[in-house]
């Protein structure tokens, strides 16, 4: 197959951060499709522009073999205020709408498309009329519900339009593929979207990553480098901005002051992540190590280093229906998770018995489960690690989801 992808924040290969639709375009191109993915030119954590898009409008990058990658223009605005971002997301409409008439080269079976941001929906059915293919939208996130829960987005005429533009993808899109359970169940029974139009490829674990490492990395190494020989290190992977609501992190690291053998450790960068060490500071806090965004094979390391992986998010309804996509790293490497999130993501790690739930901004909670896994036997930590990998292997392995994702573009692109 020939797709075309359009990813605002599909990785550089050196990029740290969500790697979904990196990964599974490797898969493809392994297996002989082509993909040429039409993506923005800032990182949607930091929401810095590299030197050398600056001044341009498109930029062609071969990716791989089977990849090439357009990179448009896009206002670094992005992480300035709410309407920066606004605009940021329709900079990146103007510019994608533009390379995709202009710089793609040769005839595309299906155009695969995944929000958020929900905009990216205005170029995938532009290109879907004007080329003539038909166009799959994937929900990576619940969106505008999950920018209203967080009070990123208050203004009501924008809501409005948003919820109509969100109804209107729906209604044209060939085939609407979610990630969790829950999203499934909304689009369904609360947007009317009909039954047959809506598939299921969740996030998954990548063990082309975790598996070459489990057999060789000297984890003792990397922690007497680090300084942590001696500590419970918990590590958090991720965007470091409004929705994941690190502060109960750093709330939560206060209270185990009197444990100097719990270590936190947050990877990433975003929007908060200078007001995070602000914070740290203030409060004196030697317990909360920060790390830059770092390629994800990088990252493997440091979740292999540790001792447990977290997930946080605010304590939001909409933030029930989602899986961390984090999650299924720490699964893939054997490290048990400590959960702040509640609904379908809690569902996982419960049905797993891979980890502990905490009640999400609840620092006390947090506290507590962190005092009761730092104790943990090296036996019951090892059996939880077991059980994650076991289940994510046996449900979640992204290779599986790659194939099983190329056999519904396949229906779309005959539809």
């Amino acid at each position: 197959m020939n797709i075309l992808l359009i990813h605002q924040y599909f990785l550089e290969k050196d990029d740290g951060g969500g790697s979904r639709m990196n990964e599974m375009t490797r898969v493809w191109e392994e297996k002989g499709h082509t993909t040429t993915v039409l993506a923005g030119m800032v990182h949607y954590a930091t929401g810095v522009k590299r030197d050398r898009y600056k001044g341009k409008f498109t930029v062609i990058d071969p990716h791989g073999p089977g990849t090439t990658v357009i990179r448009s223009h896009v206002s670094e605005a992005y992480n300035v205020n709410f309407l920066g971002r606004l605009w940021a997301y329709f900079s990146f409409v103007f510019s994608s709408i533009y390379a995709g008439l202009f710089k793609t080269e040769g005839k595309f079976d299906v155009i695969l498309v995944t929000s958020p941001p929900l905009f990216v929906g205005i170029t995938a059915y532009l290109l879907s009329r004007l080329k003539g293919i038909p166009f799959v939208f994937e929900v990576r996130d619940l969106w505008p519900e999950s920018a209203i829960d967080t009070g990123v987005l208050q203004n009501k005429l924008i809501i409005n339009l948003a919820f109509w533009f969100e109804n209107f993808v729906y209604r044209n899109a060939t085939l609407i593929n979610v990630l969790t359970p829950a999203f499934r169940d909304k689009l369904i029974n609360e947007k009317g979207v009909a039954p047959e139009k809506v598939v299921f490829i969740p996030n998954a674990a990548d063990f082309t990553l975790s598996d070459p490492l489990l057999a060789t990395f000297d984890r003792d190494a990397f922690r007497q480098r680090h300084g942590w020989a001696d500590k419970t290190v918990a590590t958090y992977v991720g965007a470091h901005g409004v929705a994941n609501h690190l502060i109960q992190v750093v709330e939560a690291a206060e209270l185990l002051s009197d444990r100097p053998d719990i270590h936190f450790v947050l990877i990433g960068g975003g929007m908060r992540k200078e007001d995070l060490k602000a914070a740290v500071t203030g409060r004196g806090l030697t317990n909360v190590e920060f790390v830059d965004s770092v390629p994800k094979s990088v990252v493997f390391e440091y979740i292999l280093a540790s001792d447990y992986g977290m997930s946080v998010l605010k304590k939001v309804d909409t933030f029930k229906t989602i899986y961390s996509n984090k999650t299924f790293d720490y699964m893939a490497t054997k490290r048990p998770v400590l959960l702040a999130i509640d609904g379908v993501s809690r569902e996982l790690v419960e049905t797993a018995d891979c980890g502990f739930y905490i009640e999400p901004e609840d620092p006390v909670d947090f506290a507590r489960v962190l005092r009761h896994a730092a104790d943990l036997s090296p036996e019951e930590h090892a059996r939880l690690g077991e059980n994650g990998y076991r289940y994510a292997k046996a449900h979640f392995d992204r290779d599986v989801l790659a194939e099983r994702y190329l056999g519904h573009l396949r229906r779309a692109a005959a539809l």
